[in-house]
């Protein structure tokens, strides 16, 4: 059984502030190591559910967080960036099952540091007019790819976006959000016995393949700069439907890998924190 993970690092066990997920935060190197517990606690459930490969993608921010000494021996670990698919890279039909540990809820969402890929940059989003966030996305992305997203880590909130997307999928909040900067935080061992347990379980009784959505997908995306809009563009497919929002229809995981480069294209006109 192969299994991918997705780890991102909002949604990671006492987690709470931008210091600690923002490289040069005064508690980022503590959150680092709380999020290679986390990934390990899945690892772990996922070794207990027969898993003979892992594969871990780093899915956050500099992609560089996770320090490879800490990680589970059982995973290997995909590191760094620019990456073509971003938080799904190296994710294939190959693979049985995606756990996405550590995530957050979108862009709006009272979460924990919630936001959407980019901080305040982007205002919102939507795949085929449905408001949508990293968890919709790539669990979207993921089913076109034939692969179930079978569990999911986080905040409360981001346990009820999952749930949104799809019911199937086993959550495990490891906090509950006070606001988006605060939270009631689930003991740390307790919160890692959960993901291992959930992880478990849920591949082992994890279905045989997505369903994989036919025909193309509409994303469009509202940029809090007008700039960004306007250089989209310039892409051809890409059109705009007010001046800050921008659209484009194609097949996922093509969109997916697209939204790539109209991030890297966003991030070359603005230089804003992400938690502002």
């Amino acid at each position: 059984m192969r299994i991918y993970i997705s780890a991102d690092m909002e949604g990671i066990t006492g987690l709470v502030d931008a210091d600690d997920v923002q490289p040069g935060g005064r508690d980022y190197e503590r959150g680092r190591l709380m999020m290679a517990e986390d990934v390990n606690a899945a690892i772990r459930g996922a070794v207990a559910a027969g898993a003979t490969d892992v594969t871990v993608n780093d899915a956050h921010g500099p992609m560089r967080n996770l320090l490879p000494e800490a990680l589970h021996p059982a995973a290997r670990l995909i590191r760094g960036k620019p990456k073509q698919m971003g938080m799904l890279e190296g994710l294939t039909p190959e693979h049985d099952a995606v756990v996405c540990v550590g995530y957050h809820s979108r862009a709006g969402a009272l979460g924990v540091l919630s936001h959407s890929f980019m901080g305040h940059e982007i205002e919102d989003m939507w795949l085929d007019g449905r408001p949508v966030g990293e968890i919709g996305l790539a669990h979207a992305t993921a089913a076109a790819i034939g692969v179930p997203v079978v569990a999911l880590t986080g905040d409360d909130c981001a346990c009820a976006e999952m749930a949104d997307w799809d019911v199937s999928v086993s959550t495990v909040a490891v906090k509950h959000a006070r606001d988006r900067f605060a939270a009631e935080l689930r003991p740390a061992e307790e919160a890692r016995a959960a993901i291992e347990e959930a992880v478990a379980a849920a591949l082992s009784a994890r279905p045989s393949g997505a369903a994989v959505p036919s025909g193309p997908s509409t994303l469009a995306v509202r940029w809090q700069s007008a700039s960004v809009a306007s250089t989209l563009l310039g892409i051809p497919g890409v059109n705009a439907t007010d001046t800050r929002t921008v659209q484009t229809q194609g097949p996922l995981p093509t969109l997916y890998r697209l939204f790539g480069v109209w991030m890297r294209v966003a991030a070359s006109l603005t230089n804003q924190a992400p938690y502002c």
